[in-house]
């Protein structure tokens, strides 16, 4: 096993106050595989400047600049990122989506249900909700 040391003790990362961070799900589920260098970059940018809605309304030409990338290639990677469901774009907004699996609401008739639930509604005539 690799015993694991500080290189530089003294430049030790921290969790910054802002927003931004980079989850380790990128990697796990496979995302980073699915995308070009140029989609990778812009999420990184993407990631760093969102709020914590991860929300951000940079203009295409600004992150042209900071990015080095021309309109065409700027709109490739984020159309990449779009089919990846790494982001949502509607200008001038664009929004890094969760890479947790969206959470579906259920009705109370979905699954099952505690033995009390049942006979609470037994008790009170509810036969339509079990």
């Amino acid at each position: 096993m690799i015993q694991k040391y500080l290189i530089c003790p003294e430049k030790v990362r921290r969790v910054p106050e802002q927003f931004s961070w980079i989850d380790h799900r990128l990697i796990r589920n496979h995302y980073i595989e699915k995308v070009s260098h140029r989609a990778l970059a812009l999420y990184l940018f993407l990631v760093a400047v969102g709020d914590q809605q991860g929300l951000s309304f940079y203009s295409d030409r600004s992150l042209g600049s900071h990015l080095s990338m021309d309109l065409s290639s700027l709109t490739q990677a984020r159309s990449e990122l779009i089919r990846a469901q790494l982001v949502a774009y509607q200008k001038p907004l664009c929004q890094v989506l969760s890479l947790e699996p969206p959470k579906v609401a259920r009705s109370n008739s979905d699954g099952p249900k505690a033995v009390g639930e049942i006979l609470r509604q037994l008790a009170g005539g509810n036969y339509d909700q079990l």
